[in-house]
Order: C-alpha cells, then sequence, then structure tokens
C-alpha cells in the first residue's frame, strides 16, 4: 500500500508512517464496505388493481321507446333515457370495477369492452339508441354474449346485470340453458325488469324468466317500475357487490456500493498527492546542497 501512495518501505518518517497507515485503513474498509453493495430501501410505492368484471347488459327494443318515466327534474322521458341516467350514475361510483356494455334487441352486440375508462364507456353508453340492434328482444343471447366476453377475463369474480322491459322472443339460446352455462362458468347474473308485466305481446315483461335466471346464477332480481325504484336497485347492486381491489406493493432499491468506492479512490488520488509533493520537499534541499558543492 506503501507504493501505491508513491512511496518506498521504510523511507516514510513516524508521522508520515501514521497518516499513511490511517489512509490505508481507510481505504481497505471502504472498499469491503463497497463489496457489501449497501442499498438504500425507499418507500413503498403501492398499485391497485381490480379483481372484479362487472358487465352491464341493457335492452334497446323498440318497448324502451315508452315514456312512462321521469327525469330527475319531473319530465316525463323514455325508459331508455332514464335507465342511461342512473347507469351512468352507477358506473361513476365503480371506480374499482373493469365495467363492460352490452345492448341488445334482436340480437345481442358489445357496445363496450370491459374497461377502467369509465368516461369513454360513458361516452359509449350516450351513442346508444333505441332499436339500434332490431325491435325484439334477444334475452338468451345477451347473456350468451356476457359469457363469451367474460371467459377471456382473468378475474375470478364476474357480475352480469342484466335490465329488460320485455320477455325473450328469438334468442338462438333459451334464457334457462344460458343462466345454466352462466352459472357454471362462475358469473352471476342480477336481473332487473322495468316493463309492464300486465302488457301483452312481445311488450309484456317476463319476470318469472328474470326471477329464475338471477336463482339460477346466484344473483338477485329487482322490479323497477320507476326512475326512484330503478335508483334504489342500481344502489343496492353497488352496496352487495362491494368494491375490492388487490394491491401490490413494490419498494424501490437505490445501489450505494459507488459512494464507497469512490471515496476510496478519491483517498488513493489524495494519498499520491500527498507523497509525491512530500517527495519533492525532500528532494529540494538535497539538489540545493549538492549545487553549492
Amino acid at each position: 500500500m506503501s507504493r501505491a501512495v508513491g512511496q518506498e518501505p521504510g523511507t516514510a518518517r513516524a508521522g508520515g508512517g501514521r497518516w499513511q497507515l490511517l489512509l490505508n485503513l481507510s481505504v481497505w474498509v471502504l472498499l469491503l464496505v463497497a463489496c457489501a453493495r449497501p442499498v438504500l430501501v425507499e418507500k413503498p410505492i403501492e398499485r391497485e388493481r381490480p379483481v372484479r368484471d362487472l358487465m352491464l347488459a341493457i335492452d334497446i327494443s323498440q318497448s324502451m321507446a315508452t315514456t312512462d318515466y321521469t327525469d330527475p327534474s319531473g319530465q316525463r322521458v323514455d325508459r331508455l333515457q332514464a335507465v342511461k341516467g342512473v347507469v351512468r350514475d352507477f358506473i361513476a361510483r365503480r371506480k374499482d370495477d373493469r365495467i363492460g356494455l352490452i345492448v341488445f334487441g334482436t340480437g345481442a352486440y358489445p357496445q363496450a369492452p370491459l374497461t377502467l375508462d369509465h368516461a369513454s364507456l360513458g361516452i359509449l353508453l350516450d351513442e346508444v339508441g333505441i332499436g339500434m340492434a332490431g325491435p325484439n328482444t334477444a334475452l338468451g343471447d345477451a347473456i350468451g354474449l356476457t359469457i363469451k366476453l367474460l371467459d377471456k377475463a382473468k378475474e375470478q369474480e364476474k357480475v352480469l346485470i342484466l335490465l329488460t322491459d320485455g320477455n325473450d322472443t328469438g334468442s338462438a339460446i333459451t334464457p334457462d340453458h344460458a343462466a345454466r352455462m352462466a352459472r357454471d362458468r362462475g358469473i352471476v347474473v342480477h336481473t332487473i325488469g322495468i316493463g309492464d308485466p300486465e302488457a301483452s305481446g312481445e311488450a309484456k315483461v317476463d319476470l318469472q324468466a328474470l326471477q329464475d335466471i338471477a336463482q339460477a346464477t346466484g344473483g338477485r332480481f329487482f322490479r323497477a317500475g320507476d326512475r326512484d325504484a330503478l335508483q334504489q336497485v342500481y344502489a343496492t347492486l353497488d352496496h352487495i357487490t362491494p368494491h375490492r381491489v388487490k394491491t401490490f406493493s413494490h419498494q424501490p432499491r437505490r445501489d450505494l456500493f459507488w459512494w464507497p468506492l469512490g471515496a476510496a479512490l478519491l483517498a488513493l488520488l489524495l494519498g499520491h498527492g500527498v507523497a509525491a509533493l512530500a517527495t519533492a520537499r525532500r528532494a529540494s534541499p538535497a539538489h540545493l546542497t549538492r549545487t553549492e558543492r
């Protein structure tokens, strides 16, 4: 180590030997600390991930144009407009869930994929219009499409909230068969009937079929005769499907070994500099003596 700092062993004076020994020890300690690779563990960073996929299926058949609901100001509106307002509020409260939207009439169609982008989901909900999926009601197909979409989902908890004001009038798959398939895949189906059970033909809501679907899948059936009742239904659904997230925690680590390593290198440079300066000072008087002679 003496040679490392620019001196031959035994040439240093007692005082120089002491500081040189101290320097050598300091360098060794710093190198050992650097080899231990110290790290700084910073504050944990937490990330949350939803654990529930929630699909909304809304009937947009021609009967949804019936103006037997009212908006918050008391003005009469069609059923779909009332449903949109209540569903929009429901989506706003479900910030931790991935939510998708299916619309159905004569056929069932995906309007929005499962997403956490609820602002975009609201825009797609606003674009839904009466009759755009046909005038009839394909209740079983709506459940079947939900099964297909949720089969690709990784979350264990899968829920469908199905709203209709009519009865099944031509699905490729019957509602009871679709309900059994949903049950076998662990999908809970909550059903909401908003139509008139006393009506005739396709406009008559089949409350018994909706009850059977909910019962078969472990869900609940609701009857909503007006907007206030519909709001209460979605408030209840918000309560019985509580928000759940899975939290992931990560603590960033920062390497600190370069601090002691840098200090050791700096100490070596300092030692070389001091040794070179001391050697130069000792050489100057000797050179002057030889010159005088």
